[in-house]
């Protein structure tokens, strides 16, 4: 083939093509204007065995009451940008992408969160994620996740929604501001706070004196003496420095201390979950978790074993798998030969021992 009739042949080609795209742009364009929405189709992606947070009825009741229209409106008249936004304001909902197909369907695909545990915590129903999402457990709900009860309360307020890393990051940058504040404004304070000295070492140093000159009687002297303590106090009660510049930035830095100590335990919490998820002995063991904060804030849990009617208190999530290892032993040591319901507690918080109560 010679290379004229090559390149002629690459032209048509490519002018077929150019062709085509535009005839089916224009058709496109063309079904688009006249054609409308003949059936609705939403497919949650990522059901699983565990359950699921989002039901295609949930969704289509949520464009319903929100007065989208969809089947029988023309295709470029559906709102798919509002359909995905009302979608995702669930937090419960990862992703959602809406579109029209060629033949007049309207395709919602929705990806939901996947859960990793429930926290029934000080007035708290929510799930949170592996990576530390939370959000609030919708009422339909049914996922088979691990659930976490008792007194514990976490860094973040019940009704938030979202990464609990972005909640700390917020607390922590306002913490900062007031801080800077406080650096600001320290200077002034000082020169108030030398001020007050002044006044109040001119204070100390009032005295009255009985007007012998005036014929001043006693009752008149004394009356004189109470309004100058009276006037005393007050002046004290308003040059009184009562807080100190460092004390309050000190106080300012525990606070993110105390917080960041918070989040670092919730974290450890989930991945204490992780941890007895990935083991199928202690999955299927482990009935409860209860979480509570002691008085110190410190983070401790309790398991309520699927074994025997008792306790385990696992402690402060610190060397997880050498507790866990522990009590593995206990179980086929001990509690196999005593019997599994000879103890009320098993306490497994310290090192090396493992003490039991009836």
């Amino acid at each position: 083939m010679s290379r004229y009739l090559r390149y002629t042949l690459l032209t048509l080609l490519w002018v077929a093509g150019a062709a085509y795209i535009v005839f089916a742009a224009s058709a496109v364009r063309r079904v688009r204007r006249t054609g409308t929405v003949g059936k609705l189709e939403i497919e949650v992606v990522d059901s699983s065995s565990q359950g699921h947070l989002v039901s295609a009825a949930m969704v289509r009741q949520w464009i319903s009451h929100a007065g989208i229209k969809t089947l029988g409106t023309a295709v470029d008249a559906v709102d798919l940008t509002g359909i995905e936004r009302l979608i995702a304001r669930n937090g419960f909902v990862d992703k959602t992408v809406a579109y029209v197909s060629y033949g007049g369907t309207l395709h919602i695909e929705i990806s939901q969160r996947k859960p990793l545990v429930r926290l029934l915590t000080d007035g708290m129903n929510a799930y949170v994620t592996a990576d530390g999402y939370v959000f609030a457990a919708p009422r339909a709900s049914s996922l088979y996740v691990p659930v976490v009860t008792g007194s514990y309360r976490p860094p973040f307020p019940a009704s938030y929604v979202g990464s609990v890393r972005e909640h700390i990051d917020l607390r922590l940058g306002e913490i900062d501001e007031r801080i800077a504040e406080l650096e600001r404004e320290k200077y002034p304070l000082y020169r108030r706070e030398m001020e007050n000295d002044r006044n109040i070492s001119a204070l100390r140093r009032m005295r009255i004196k009985r007007q012998w000159w005036r014929l001043e009687g006693s009752r008149e002297f004394d009356a004189r003496v109470d309004a100058l303590r009276e006037k005393k106090a007050g002046l004290r009660r308003t040059y009184r420095y009562r807080e100190r510049i460092a004390g309050l930035q000190e106080a300012e830095r525990r606070k993110q201390k105390k917080l960041e100590k918070s989040y670092e335990d919730f974290m450890k919490l989930l991945t204490f979950v992780e941890t007895v998820e990935d083991d199928d002995f202690w999955r299927s063991e482990v009935v409860q978790i209860t979480a509570k904060t002691t008085p110190s804030g410190a983070l401790e849990v309790e398991l309520t074993p699927r074994s025997g009617r008792f306790a385990v208190l696992f402690g402060r999530l610190e060397d997880v798998e050498r507790k866990f290892d522990k009590l593995l032993r206990f179980y086929r040591s001990g509690l196999s030969s005593i019997g599994w319901s000879e103890y009320r507690t098993i306490d497994i918080r310290y090192n090396d021992q493992v003490v039991c109560k009836k």
